[in-house]
C-alpha cells in the first residue's frame, strides 16, 4: 500500500543503483513503500549470552570474547583448484573457555582486518562440531569498542530480535535489513488506509508503527502487535476493492429474464425421470431470483464433483430461453464441451430439436461449436447463434472470437472458473446488448474463505448433498513399494470389477511420448522420498502397453490423453461410455466432467505426484451410477513422509471442502489462488486464508458498510490511495481470478 510521495520515492535514489537494481529484479520492489511491506518471514534470536565454558550444542549463542589469535590458511578445493581457497580461523576467549570460529571465501576479508588479537567483539551463530571441537561457522559479530560500551549494550545486542527477510541468492537478509533500515524514517508518514473508528474499535496500532514494530521489535508482544494491524490492512482493503466491484456490478443495467409459466423449462421439469435434490430446488430459486432482476446475476455456483450442478446450470439456461434470450455455455477443454453438449441433448430429447421434424412445441437448438470442428458444421453453427435459431450453445474458447454473433446473449455460464482468465469472460460478456447474467461453477470444493478472498465479487451457493441414486466411493492407499503384493491385489480387483461388467480407469501423471526427464542435478535432492522421486513419473503410454500385456491381459484396454487428435478422442471416449472398452488409460483429462456410470474402479498410479483437490476430482469419475466406486491411490513413497500422509488424507475423507482445507493448509495461498501468481505475492504477505478466517469474514463485513455509505470513497484518502495500490495491473489481474 505504496502511499504518499515519500513512500513513492524510486529505490536507487535512496539505495544506490546496484541494491535498487537486485531489489527490482528479484524480489519485485521498487519504492521505498514496497521494501517497507517487504516483511520478516521470522524472526531470529541471537540466543541470551553464554559462557564459553557451557555451550549448548546446534544453538544460536551470542557470546562476548576477547580475540586470542587469528590465522589464515589457503588449500586447494574443487572451486579453487590452484590452491586459492582461503579459510580464517579465528580463537576466541572468555576466561572461562576458548571457542574457535571459521570464515570462508570471500567472507575472509572483513574480519581479517577486524578481528585481530585483543579485539573484543559480540560474537552469534550456531554451535557446531569440526574435528571433536566446538566452533562457530560465519559468525555474526559486533566489536565492543573500549569507550564505555557497557552491560547494557551488551545485553540489548545479544537480546536482539534479528529479523530474517524473504530474500534470494544475490542479496542475503541482512543486507535487505540494512536497506530496510535506512527507509525506516518514512515509515513516519504513511498515510493509513484504515477509518479511524474501525481501527480504535478495534484496538490496533497506526501504520507507522506497525511498520516500525515489524521491521524493529523490542519483543514478541511488538511482531504481534504489527502482525495484526497488517493483516486487518490487507483483508480489509481486498474486500474493499471486491465490495466496490459488487456495488459496481449492481449499478449495470440487465435484461430481466423470467421463465413463462408453461414453457420450455415446465416442459423440461415434465420430462424429469427423477426429482431434484433439496440443495439443487434451493440453488435453483436464488438463481431464478437473480435472473429476474434488472442488474446482471453474478453468482458461483459451488458443488461437489456429482452434486448435479450441470443439472442447475441446465435449468438457469432454459429459463433464459423461455424469457427469450440464448445461454452460451464455456467449457475449460474441447473433450468436456462435447460431452457437455452430448448429455444435455440426452437429457433434453425433443425439446433440444428445435425447427426439426419431431421437435417438441417449446424445442430450441442446442449447438456445439469448437475449434476443430468441420468448416460446414461450424458455418451453420455461427448461423444459429446470430439468428436466434439457437436458444444455447456449448462451446470452448471458440464462442469468444469475433466472428461469433449472438442474437440476444442472456446468460453466460462459465463451467471450472479457475481455468478462464478474465479478459475471456469480459470478451463474451460483451457479446450481449446488455451485460449478459453470469453463472460460474466450480467442482473444486473452496473454502469460504478463500471464496471470499478469490471470488469475493461473486455471491455463493453451495449444493452439498448428492444426488439420489450416487453410490459412496470406497479409497484405499496401495503402497507399491513397501507391499508389492498390494499392487497385484489392485490389479485382480480391476478384473474382478470388469468381470461383474464394470468398467475401469487406470490415470498417469504424464502421456510419455515426449522426452520430459531432464537429468536431475544429482546433487540437488536428499531426502528420504529420493527414489521413488528420482525416476520420472509414469506414463500413460508405458502403463497401458505393461497392462495388456501383463495383469490385465485379455481385457481390451485403450489410452486417452490430451495429445491425441480431438476426433480421436471423442471416438475413444464414445467406445468407452457405451462399454466397448473395459479399461480406460488415461492422464488428468478425465479429470473434469467425464460422465460413465458404469466406471466402478479408478487406479491411480504415482498418486503422490497429483494435489490433493486433484484426486479428489479424479476420484468423483467413479461411483456415479448405483454400483459403490473403488480408488485406489497407488504410491512408491515411504511411509513417514508428507506425501504418504496427503494420501492418507485423501482416503479418510470423501468430504471435498475438508480436503480443500487441508489442501490449502499444505499449499499455501499462492496455488488456491490460481495462476495469477504475481499478484497474489503482491496483495497477501501477512494475511494466510485458512488461519486468518475471522479476520476476512469480519474486513468483508466492515468493507461493505464502508461502500454502502461512500461508494467512492471521498471521505476517506488514505483508503483510496492504497486501493489504487492494491489495484495496479497485476493485481487487478489477480482480483480478477485471472
Amino acid at each position: 500500500m505504496d502511499l504518499v510521495p515519500a513512500l513513492q520515492e524510486p529505490l536507487k535514489k535512496v539505495l544506490g543503483p546496484a541494491t535498487a537494481k537486485v531489489m527490482a529484479e528479484h524480489l519485485g520492489l521498487h519504492t521505498v513503500g514496497d521494501l517497507l511491506h517487504h516483511y520478516p518471514r521470522r524472526y531470529e534470536e541471537r540466543g541470551q549470552l553464554t559462557h564459553l565454558a557451557d555451550l549448548p550444542m546446534d544453538e544460536h549463542v551470542t557470546v562476548v570474547a576477547q580475540v586470542a589469535d587469528a590465522r589464515l590458511h589457503t588449500f586447494a578445493s574443487s572451486k579453487a583448484p590452484r590452491g586459492k581457497g582461503q579459510r580464517l580461523e579465528v580463537t576466541i576467549t572468555d576466561g572461562s573457555g576458548r571457542l574457535q570460529l571459521v570464515f570462508f571465501g570471500n567472507g575472509v576479508h572483513k574480519p581479517h582486518k577486524e578481528l585481530l588479537p585483543g579485539t573484543r567483539a559480540m560474537f552469534a551463530g550456531k554451535v557446531s562440531v569440526f574435528n571433536r571441537r566446538l566452533q562457530l561457522a560465519h559468525p555474526a559479530y559486533e566489536l565492543l569498542h573500549s569507550d564505555g560500551d557497557g552491560a547494557e549494550a551488551v545485553e540489548s545486542w545479544a537480546g536482539a530480535l534479528i529479523p530474517l527477510y524473504p530474500a534470494t541468492a544475490k542479496l542475503e537478509s541482512w543486507k535487505i535489513g540494512k536497506a530496510v533500515q535506512t527507509v525506516l524514517p518514512s515509515a513516519q508518514e504513511a498515510v493509513d488506509p484504515l477509518p479511524g473508528s474501525l481501527r480504535e474499535g478495534r484496538g490496533l496500532v497506526s501504520l507507522p508503527e506497525a511498520l516500525l514494530k515489524i521491521h524493529r521489535p523490542h519483543t514478541k508482544a511488538d511482531i504481534a502487535d504489527a502482525r495484526a494491524r497488517l493483516k486487518w490492512d490487507e483483508a480489509f482493503v481486498l474486500q474493499v476493492a471486491l465490495a466496490r466491484r459488487r456495488h459496481a456490478e449492481t449499478q449495470l443495467p440487465a435484461v430481466p429474464r423470467k421463465p413463462s409459466p408453461d414453457g420450455l423449462l415446465t416442459a423440461f421439469d415434465d420430462r424429469l425421470p427423477f426429482t431434484l435434490t433439496d440443495g439443487q430446488r434451493k440453488v435453483s430459486r436464488e438463481i431464478f431470483d437473480d435472473l429476474a432482476t434488472d442488474h446482471p446475476m453474478h453468482r458461483l455456483l459451488q458443488g461437489e464433483v456429482g452434486s448435479g450442478k450441470t443439472m442447475v446450470a441446465l435449468r438457469a439456461m432454459l429459463a433464459v430461453v423461455d424469457a427469450g434470450g440464448q445461454a452460451a455455455m464455456l467449457a475449460p477443454t474441447e473433450v468436456l464441451a462435447q460431452q457437455h453438449h452430448r448429455s444435455i441433448v440426452e437429457m433434453m430429447g425433443e425439446l433440444a430439436e428445435g425447427g426439426m421434424l419431431g421437435g417438441a412445441e417449446h424445442a430450441t437448438k442446442v449447438v456445439l461449436l469448437t475449434g476443430s470442428m468441420g468448416a460446414a458444421a461450424r458455418r451453420q453453427a455461427l448461423l444459429d447463434l446470430a439468428t436466434g435459431e439457437a436458444g444455447i450453445v456449448i462451446g470452448t474458447h471458440a464462442l469468444i472470437e469475433d466472428k461469433v454473433q449472438f442474437h440476444d446473449l442472456g446468460l453466460v455460464v462459465v463451467d471450472e472458473q479457475h481455468r478462464f482468465g478474465v479478459e475471456q469472460r469480459d470478451a463474451l460478456r460483451g457479446k450481449g446488448k446488455q451485460p449478459p447474467h453470469l453463472l460460474v461453477m466450480t467442482a473444486t470444493p473452496i473454502p469460504r474463505t478463500v471464496a471470499m478472498t478469490v471470488f469475493g465479487d461473486l455471491e455463493t451457493s453451495v449444493l452439498d448433498q448428492l444426488p439420489a441414486g450416487r453410490s459412496p466411493i470406497a479409497s484405499h492407499v496401495v503402497p507399491a513399494a513397501d507391499k508389492p503384493h498390494f499392487l497385484a491385489r489392485a490389479w485382480e480387483r480391476v478384473r474382478e470389477e470388469v468381470g461383474n461388467g464394470h468398467q475401469a480407469y487406470v490415470v498417469c501423471p504424464r502421456i510419455g511420448d515426449e522426452d520430459d526427464n531432464p537429468k536431475k542435478d544429482p546433487k540437488q535432492r536428499k531426502t528420504p522420498e529420493d527414489d521413488a522421486e528420482k525416476r520420472p513419473p509414469l506414463a500413460v503410454l508405458d502403463v497401458a502397453e505393461q497392462l495388456a500385456k501383463g495383469p490385465l491381459q485379455g481385457l481390451r484396454v485403450e489410452v486417452l490423453h490430451g495429445r491425441m487428435q480431438p476426433d480421436d478422442k471423442d471416438a475413444v471416449m464414445r467406445r468407452f461410455a457405451a462399454g466397448e472398452t473395459d479399461v480406460l488409460v488415461a492422464t488428468t483429462v478425465i479429470e473434469v466432467g467425464v460422465n460413465v456410470p458404469n466406471a466402478t474402479a479408478m487406479v491411480i498410479m504415482d498418486a503422490d505426484r497429483f494435489g490433493v483437490s486433484q484426486l479428489h476430482q479424479l476420484r468423483g469419475r467413479v461411483g456415479r451410477g448405483s454400483a459403490p466406486g473403488l480408488c485406489l491411490l497407488v504410491t512408491e513413497m515411504p511411509e513417514a513422509s508428507a506425501a504418504r500422509q496427503r494420501l492418507n488424507a485423501v482416503a479418510a475423507t470423501l468430504d471435498g471442502f475438508e480436503l480443500s482445507r487441508i489442501d490449502l493448509e499444505q499449499r499455501r495461498e499462492g496455488d488456491v489462488l490460481g495462476q495469477a501468481q504475481s499478484g497474489a505475492r503482491s496483495s497477501l504477505r501477512v494475511l494466510a486464508v485458512i488461519e486468518d478466517e475471522e479476520i476476512i469474514a469480519e474486513a468483508r463485513e466492515e468493507a461493505a458498510a464502508v461502500v454502502a455509505a461512500d461508494p467512492d470513497l471521498t471521505r476517506l484518502p488514505g483508503l483510496r490511495t492504497a486501493l489504487d495500490a492494491l489495484l495496479d495491473e497485476e493485481r487487478e489481474q489477480y482480483l480478477e481470478k485471472g
